[in-house]
């Protein structure tokens, strides 16, 4: 076996099963999930029937790698609108299988193990992919903190120069999972000044960027490097997903952009690694990203249920809304923490929540690594607003009983 998977973690829905393994929810209230954040919006009726419509031709052949010039030109065509940029579909753009496939084959494709010290930078807290990229590419992975004083801005000035010129990739999520953080122009302008003098590739996850809660949609990564002037976007590749924007996670549907070199060699990585996406998927994609209207409402869903609970929450949580995604951030109170049981005040207050009032949330301390003694995702849980606005804003109104009556 390859004996990096040994260096491989948990991941946190694992923790969460054995963290309530014991528990008996209560069975007087019906159960409530907001622990996964997977979208449970209805998926539009048109990306159902254009993936049927394909099912009688879409099947028959295998599928190019590359991808169709109709799919590549579609989501060509969306990051014009979007962005205001104009990519060559042919050299630019790359059809993936959601987002979570290509971030970790793309750190396989960049990441030289020969390389003495090889070094993958990332958030921390983080999306857990990134991680287990590194270290299954042989790198190291190295965790870099947010700021909750600056709305969970994620403090790159604190990793050392050394490190830096170590680095050969650098994941960066924005909107940010779990915070919901965006990256300001000149964060994106301090990264690329740090990639021209050391090297290293940047990894931008904009999965989350069509849900924000703003009037100005986020920045993205390739929109950052248009406006500093950057040509030809050097050593970055945005991925973007169908999943949050359109409802269709089981479609595994998405596509990376960026430095036409890159996406030459991800290709080559991809023929191998049997990356192709099928037709009748493609057909989907493709009426997905020529439509906006659905996602104007998809946006005015989120919008609605945070307008909602987040006030309600604030009540009694260290909550705010965040810039965009479809997570609530929120810090708990100290009291929760259980010293008999060694359990951080995010895994009591997720156990007793549990078990009193039957509302699932994950613990922040499962999205974060320990780094000097220090978990910064302990004390904080995050909440998927995924559900209907019914059922969000009772288990909002289950979580301020349950607190109420803690104190």
């Amino acid at each position: 076996m390859n004996p990096l998977l040994a260096r491989l973690q948990p991941y946190p829905f694992e923790r969460l099963r054995r963290l309530f393994s014991d528990i008996t929810p209560n069975p007087a209230l019906r159960p409530i999930s907001l622990g996964i954040g997977e979208p449970r919006h209805a998926t539009p009726e048109f990306l159902k029937q254009a993936l049927s419509a394909s099912l009688a031709t879409g099947l028959a052949g295998y599928p190019a790698t590359a991808g169709e010039p109709a799919m590549r030109q579609a989501c060509a065509g969306w990051v014009q609108r979007r962005y205001g940029i104009e990519l060559d579909p042919a050299t630019q753009v790359l059809p993936i299988n959601g987002s979570r496939e290509a971030l970790f084959a793309f750190a396989q494709t960049v990441i030289d193990p020969t390389r003495e010290g090889a070094t993958v930078v990332m958030p921390n807290p983080f999306y857990q992919i990134y991680e287990g990229a590194a270290l299954l590419g042989g790198a190291e992975p190295h965790f870099v903190a947010s700021d909750p004083a600056r709305n969970f801005a994620t403090d790159w000035d604190s990793v050392p120069e050394s490190v830096w010129a170590r680095t050969q990739l650098l994941y960066v999520c924005s909107p940010g999972n779990p915070t919901g953080a965006v990256m300001p122009l000149e964060e994106w302008r301090r990264l690329f000044e740090l990639s021209d003098r050391h090297g290293f590739v940047i990894a931008s996850d904009e999965c989350y960027s069509e849900i924000y809660f703003r009037d100005e949609p986020p920045l993205g990564g390739l929109e950052a490097a248009q406006r500093l002037g950057r040509e030809g976007f050097p050593r970055l590749i945005s991925f973007t997903s169908l999943s949050k924007r359109s409802n269709v996670p089981g479609l595994r549907s998405g596509f990376v952009a960026g430095d036409a070199t890159l996406i030459k060699a991800f290709l080559l990585y991809r023929t191998y690694h049997g990356g192709a996406m099928s037709p009748a998927v493609q057909a989907a994609s493709i009426a997905a990203w020529n439509d906006e209207a659905h996602v104007v409402d998809n946006r005015r869903q989120y919008r609605e249920k945070f307008a909602q609970v987040t006030p309600l929450l604030a009540k009694v949580l260290d909550v705010a809304l965040p810039d965009a995604a479809f997570y609530l951030w929120a810090g708990v109170p100290a009291a929760f923490a259980d010293a008999g049981r060694r359990l951080s005040a995010d895994e009591a207050f997720a156990r007793e929540l549990l078990a009193q009032y039957n509302v699932t949330v994950l613990p922040g301390s499962y999205l974060a690594r320990e780094i000097g003694g220090v978990n910064p995702g302990t004390g904080r849980i995050r909440m998927a607003l995924v559900a209907e606005p019914a059922e969000c804003l009772e288990a909002a109104n289950r979580i301020v009983e349950f607190v109420s009556r803690r104190a």
